[in-house]
């Protein structure tokens, strides 16, 4: 019999909703996931379905998490309040929260479950079976992913060393231009040398490139100008 297939479900919500969850998987010494399959089991879909959604969480509530890794690795993010739930692919991120509020209004009493005459509950269907040749491509692309992100992590740990460190004063003469954008020093670089290595250092120093940062990219375009400015070698007559 295949294995159940779990996908890891991030579920944006309010960071109240988000704290009283927590509480309640940490009282009942389970997990979120737990809650929330805990009421998949009891109440049909059609009535989680239709129970309120607590939502996203409004504009001005985000919660300052530290990147543990890649460039931009020690530095605060701000970002939404959120759970993480680890169960069974096939449900939705909104559908996992309602269910998550019942577990929450179950715990508080403003609700109950009520099994009417005695008949028994109907439970939601099982999310259908992923295919076969489906999830092992899942995989494939997985690692593939995680390939690429060892490799993207390697690169930009070699950036410092072939781009040197930005300078401490910044760009102040046409020597730091030229120790900046790579040219040799003294070297009289033209217009199209000049334009050609900046496009080719900012698609690797831009912050958004995942390799660079700000001070590389700062001090790139401080280069830029100082090279554009004197432009080229002066003749000699």
């Amino acid at each position: 019999m295949a294995a159940e297939v779990k996908h890891s479900y991030t579920i944006p919500c309010p960071s109240t909703f988000r704290d009283a969850a927590l509480a309640l998987a940490d009282q009942r010494r389970v997990n979120v996931a737990d809650l929330a399959r805990s009421v998949m089991l009891v109440v049909p879909a059609p009535e989680i379905e239709a129970f309120p959604d607590p939502g996203e969480p409004p504009p001005g509530d985000r919660e300052i998490v530290v990147l543990k890794s890649g460039p931009s690795a020690g530095r605060p993010w701000r970002r939404k309040p959120r759970l993480q739930v680890r169960m069974a692919t096939g449900y939705t991120v909104p559908f996992v929260r309602q269910a998550l509020a019942i577990a929450l209004a179950l715990a508080t009493g403003d609700v109950v479950v009520s099994v009417g005459n005695g008949a028994p509950l109907e439970r939601p269907p099982p999310p259908p079976r992923p295919d076969p040749a489906l999830v092992a491509e899942i995989e494939l692309l997985r690692t593939e992913v995680e390939v690429l992100r060892r490799e993207r992590d390697k690169l930009a740990s070699m950036v410092p060393l072939l781009v040197g460190d930005p300078l401490p004063g910044g760009v102040g003469t046409r020597q730091d231009a030229l120790y900046v954008m790579g040219f040799a020093p003294g070297s009289w670089p033209d217009a199209a040398q000049v334009r050609s290595r900046f496009r080719h250092l900012a698609t690797i120093l831009h912050p958004d490139s995942g390799l660079g940062d700000h001070d590389r990219m700062s001090q790139l375009n401080q280069a830029m100008s100082v090279l554009r400015e004197q432009g080229e070698r002066p003749r000699v007559t």
